[in-house]
Order: structure tokens, then C-alpha cells, then sequence
């Protein structure tokens, strides 16, 4: 399986769950961006928050 990425728009690389924020109190998850609290589009943060550095 390869390895989903996401360039911010504040320039951070985004990888790893660690990388991004959840977005607190919806019924839906949302995700930001942890650099800068951008929200990360949905179809990119889902497959970033599954994965895990090695």
C-alpha cells in the first residue's frame, strides 16, 4: 500500500496521525493541520490518520 502525504498550505509536510489535529466536538471527523490548524481535506487526512511512522 503507499504512503498518503499532503503538502499544507503553511508548508508543513503532512504523513503521520501525529501530524494532524482532530477537530473537537463533531459528530463527523474533522481534521487541521497540528502547525497551523488549517483544515486538511477529508479525502487526505482519513488515509493520513491511519497511518503510523515505522
Amino acid at each position: 500500500m503507499t504512503q498518503t502525504t499532503y503538502r499544507c498550505h503553511c508548508g508543513a509536510l503532512l504523513e503521520f496521525k501525529q501530524d494532524l489535529e482532530k477537530e473537537p466536538g463533531l459528530t463527523t471527523r474533522s481534521w487541521k493541520c497540528k502547525d497551523c490548524g488549517i483544515p486538511v481535506p477529508s479525502q487526505y487526512a482519513e488515509k493520513i490518520s491511519h497511518q503510523h511512522p515505522s
